[in-house]
């Protein structure tokens, strides 16, 4: 036991110190504060803060009263909130959800723990906060990177370079996961050359739990040791191998732990060996073979897709599949490799696909927004030959932020005193109406204050960067005076990224010196972002804006903020005027960066793309883009640019600078009081967290729960009904087709040959691209009665598969037209 342990108190600040809910609820930051406020306001790492004060200091306020009174308060009210009923037990208390295993590359949780490194991320943690608001049952599942995602760090020559700096696993926010005995859990997975051990880590995200897998242990090989070093880093074998850990470690664990959740949630397809794994343990538990056990676990298996663009998708070759999942298929699936290497393959001799894995072990399917389920069907078609795009099984869930992450502190108080303290733990219906009521003037007052504050950060900020990069002293000497608090601000910080479009805002550089350097209207720009290491255009990109940048009329109105991390993002969002946004539709899945600054009162300019497609209208912001997509055509980025500075210049320069009597903006605060109003609620993790939950969670669960009782028999008439589809559907066959209209109706008789299979194992239907009818049986022939309305030209017999219960085409991709098609 450490000294610091044998302090009286110091359990009580350890616990609070290990709980990321704090990363959210900031009442315990007045603790970390006093304890070192110059490491914890560059870090808000509260473990790290108690890990590094001095044994005196520690005693010293323990013993002073007031600070323990604080810190029984803090205790107190933190068990308060955690006890009283959640969302989830207020209503399906009754539905017996056994747990939700999710799985995700990357967690966003707290600049304390770096193991994320963008969107995904985002998405992943910010779910995970809202799961716990919510008291949704989910059980996170993640690596542990020793080094993480690369820092970045630009030079004096205005390039990106990257520093790996080590997450000392001593600092960060998690403890080892220990048995009841007090043994550190490691489990082993193996490869092809050795066993693999893996180390197992804790953490603690209010109500939930994320658990983390590393390859750091002292009994693994030296080249071993290090597959987890790096997100995102290495080569496609070294990817190979983080996605064994993550997929069949990760789930491995959960057995270790005796947890059996109904539902595994794959966060990309990263995580698609879960579902080979979860299949494994259904095999040892019921002793049914592979395809049995495949049909009962994939119906609780849902497969979220970020991708917009095939070349996203992870793959790997053939002979490299076969290295590392060879052995594993034989002895542990019982299957030939060919049978698993064909779940990631449409054509044989292709690469293995990760998300071809993903869909063809999952019950349910969905992408990222709206228009990404539409891109998303189409991606996957030819997973589902001669089915009609519209009807491939892919859905939508559009992402959310976690909004009590992304709010500034007067942010919040504006919208606890409007709608309550636990507006986020509940229902969202009614906030629209109620934050609608908040007078003009507070709105204004927080962004003039939020503003300010960005304003004196990014000063402070910029200080240190130009000392870093040893910029001289004239330089440094100048920066603190960069900005204007009172000025329109824009903030643009996204991956630097061809399909972002991130210079495109440099289209026209005079153009936009003169929109920023307007003496009665100033305008002024901060941007952040990274490119990846292995991105040279992105690299070139950072540079464009860099060399603009150091142009003597704009050296006071535009900076680039160096290495953006969660700190960074946090405080830009909370106090730019106007975020913009500039991919090349339709290759934003979702997008979440914009929608951080709808609860902070920031305004969005878009291109119509992901999440915004959804969100726009003219009364919360402003779009380009005329909903077609253009690819990569550089006369279309040129118009969109020109666009894009006529709205700056017309609208939003003028929208801002309106003001009455009072110096108060009305058409530009209106407009943020109808975007915090409309679009917040809808665009938090609190509406995509139930969304998912009572759209997927739910039903998927009570699906597996039914496919998997009595050891697994409705699964195995399910795999016998599947076989007897793939061997004998080739016997199925149409007939005569007799068509004759009456009076208003169409009335259609076709005749079927069924050869091999029983009638109760297909469904016919008449469909047309606006209706679907199933045909009634009828002897020999099937017969459908449909209004006249549409040609009966347009309308064709069809045979799917059918059994009670089963997704097609999901689980079962075949059908077949009358010859007509």
């Amino acid at each position: 036991m450490s000294q610091r342990e044998n302090i009286k108190g110091y359990e009580t600040l350890e616990d609070l110190a290990l709980n990321l809910r704090s990363s959210w609820n900031h009442s315990t930051d007045s603790i970390w504060r006093q304890l070192d406020p110059e490491l914890w306001e560059e870090t808000h790492n509260a473990w790290a803060v108690l890990q590094t004060v001095s044994v005196e200091k520690l005693t010293a306020l323990l013993a002073d009263q007031k600070f323990n009174e604080l810190i029984n308060r803090l205790v107190e009210a933190r068990q308060e909130a955690l006890s009283l009923p959640s969302w989830f037990q207020e209503n399906y208390s009754h539905s017996s959800l056994n747990g939700i295993a999710y799985f995700s590359m990357e967690f966003m949780l707290s600049e304390a723990l770096p193991i994320y490194s963008g969107g995904l991320g985002n998405v992943a943690g910010d779910q995970l906060k809202a799961a716990s608001d919510l008291g949704v049952p989910v059980i996170a599942i993640g690596l542990l990177y020793s080094q993480g995602y690369f820092r970045q760090f630009i030079d004096k020559n205005g390039e990106q370079q990257e520093v790996y700096p080590y997450n000392d696993s001593g600092q960060l926010p998690i403890t080892p996961l220990r048995l009841s005995n007090g043994e550190w859990l490691r489990l082993k997975i193996d490869l092809p050359d050795s066993v693999l051990w893996l180390r197992t880590w804790e953490v603690k995200v209010g109500r939930r739990t994320l658990y983390l897998l590393d390859s750091n242990d002292i009994a693994n090989l030296p080249a071993h040791r290090g597959i987890t070093s790096e997100l995102y880093g290495g080569d496609k074998e070294l990817r190979l191998k983080q996605e064994l850990i993550l997929g069949i470690g990760g789930w491995r664990l959960l057995s270790a732990l005796g947890i059996q959740p109904d539902i595994c949630h794959m966060n990309e397809g990263h995580a698609a060996f879960a579902v080979l794994e979860r299949a494994w343990e259904f095999m040892q538990k019921t002793r049914h073979p592979f395809e049995v056990a495949l049909a009962a676990t994939r119906i609780g298996n849902l497969f979220t897709t970020h991708t917009a663009v095939s070349a996203g998708f992870d793959r790997f070759s053939p002979d490299l599949t076969e290295k590392y999942l060879g052995k594993y298929a034989q002895t542990q699936l019982g299957i030939p490799f060919e049978k698993l290497l064909a779940l990631g393959q449409v054509h044989s001799q292709e690469d293995f696909n990760m998300a071809y894995l993903a869909i063809r072990g999952s019950g349910f399917v969905n992408g990222v927004s709206q228009l990404h389920g539409v891109v998303s069907r189409h991606l996957f078609q030819e997973l589902f030959p001669r089915f009609p795009e519209e009807e491939i099984p892919i859905g939508s869930v559009t992402n959310g932020v976690h909004m009590p992450t992304w709010d500034s502190s007067m942010a919040d108080a504006l919208w606890t005193e409007a709608c309550g303290k636990g507006r986020w733990l509940r229902t969202t219906e009614e906030l629209e109406t109620k934050i609608r009521a908040v007078p003009e003037e507070k709105i204004w007052h927080m962004r003039s204050q939020a503003r300010a504050d960005l304003i004196d950060y990014a000063r402070t900020r910029l200080v240190r960067q130009l000392q870093a990069r040893g910029a001289s002293q004239e330089d440094i000497a100048r920066a603190p005076s960069f900005l204007n608090p009172d000025a329109l601000t824009l903030g643009f910080a996204r991956r630097f990224a061809a399909y972002k479009r991130p210079t495109l805002l440099l289209s026209d550089e005079e153009r936009l010196l003169r929109l920023l350097t307007q003496p009665e209207r100033p305008v002024q720009l901060i941007i952040a972002g990274k490119a990846h290491p292995a991105d040279a255009e992105g690299h070139a990109l950072i540079k464009k804006w860099m060399s603009f940048i150091c142009r003597p009329e704009v050296r006071s109105s535009v900076i680039f903020l160096s290495d953006d991390d969660m700190i960074l993002t946090e405080r830009l969002i909370q106090g730019v005027d106007l975020w913009i946004n500039t991919p090349r539709r339709p290759w934003e899945a979702s997008g979440t960066s914009g929608m951080k600054v709808l609860v902070n009162g920031g305004l969005n300019l878009s291109e119509l793309d992901g999440w915004w497609v959804e969100a726009y209208a003219p009364e919360v912001g402003w779009a380009i883009g005329d909903l077609k997509e253009h690819g990569a055509d550089p006369h279309w980025d040129q118009a969109e640019a020109n666009v894009l500075y006529d709205l700056l210049e017309k609208e939003v320069i003028p929208a801002f600078y309106t003001r009455d009597r009072t110096n108060i903006p009305q058409n530009w605060v209106q407009k943020i009081r109808e975007s915090m109003a409309r679009l917040t609620p809808q665009f938090s993790s609190n509406r995509t967290v139930r969304e998912y939950t009572e759209k997927f969670y739910l039903p998927a669960a009570q699906a597996y729960r039914k496919r998997a009782e009595n050891n697994g028999e409705l699964a195995q008439q399910i795999s016998q009904w599947k076989s007897s589809i793939e061997e004998n559907w080739h016997t199925l066959g149409f007939g005569e087709l007799k068509v004759e209209t009456v009076k208003e109706e169409h009335l259609f008789e076709v005749q079927v040959t069924l050869g091999k299979l029983e009638r109760q194992a297909i469904k016919v239907e008449l469909y047309s691209p606006s209706l679907v009818q199933e045909m009634e049986y009828q002897g020999a022939t099937y017969l459908a009665k449909v209004p006249a309305a549409q040609a009966a030209s347009s309308f064709t017999p069809r045979i799917k598969p059918y059994f009670p219960g089963v997704e097609v085409p999901l689980e079962v991709p075949y059908i077949l037209w009358h010859k007509s098609v």
